[in-house]
């Protein structure tokens, strides 16, 4: 639903020590999920949700049980992941991996696809 930040973390190494990932991302990103969650009940208890809606077709009751199950989800990862997710920023960063600004990959899709008229209404009625 939302992002949260790895805890403690510094983008500029590309390994993490037992005891970095254990306090910071078990530990403290532990805690910070149980506040989530607490949180969240609390709005559903106390019928404190209607900044749960996002959109205007959205039921805030609806959304605000979506975030507390999703609050309750272990979003804890194993640390060899997350290193190997340093190891990419690291990459990235220092020009071993060759990245494309989006506005470029955009322009380049429209004008691979500007020919082609695909009508799926059309389609979809045939079948």
């Amino acid at each position: 639903m939302f992002s949260k930040p790895l805890l403690g973390t510094n983008t500029k190494k590309t390994k993490l020590s037992w005891f970095e990932y254990i306090w910071h991302s078990c530990i403290l990103q532990g805690w910070y999920n149980c506040w989530y969650a607490f949180k969240n009940w609390a709005d559903l208890m106390g019928d404190n949700y209607q900044e749960y809606a996002l959109l205007v077709s959205d039921d805030p009751l609806e959304q605000c049980i979506l975030y507390f199950w999703d609050s309750l989800e272990d979003e804890i990862y194993p640390k060899h992941f997350l290193d190997s997710l340093l190891q990419m920023v690291d990459d990235i960063e220092t020009g071993k991996v060759k990245t494309y600004p989006m506005d470029e990959v955009m322009d380049r899709v429209k004008e691979l696809v500007k020919d082609v008229d695909v009508d799926l209404d059309e389609k979809l009625e045939e079948e």
